[in-house]
């Protein structure tokens, strides 16, 4: 029994050891976007009707003008 407990704890404690040498991320900046400036890249998920597909700014480049609108509450009921 003494064994059973031991081993347990042994792997509990190196299944831990990976999180040891970790450091904490630093969190990332907010991008400071203004009026005008161009997009950064980015690829979203968009409903067609059918399922969720990939869709990125860049498919857009060159072919038509993408106009970028943010709703901060938009269907949160907040």
């Amino acid at each position: 029994m003494r064994k059973r407990i031991l081993g347990v704890l042994m792997l509990m404690a190196l299944a831990a050891l990976p999180l040891l040498g970790q450091e904490k991320k630093k969190e990332a900046e907010p991008l400071k976007i203004k009026v005008g400036d161009v997009a950064p890249a980015f690829t979203l998920l968009h409903y067609d009707g059918q399922g969720l597909k990939p869709i990125s700014l860049s498919d857009f480049k060159g072919k038509k003008n993408v106009i970028l609108a943010f709703f901060v509450f938009a269907f949160t009921g907040g």
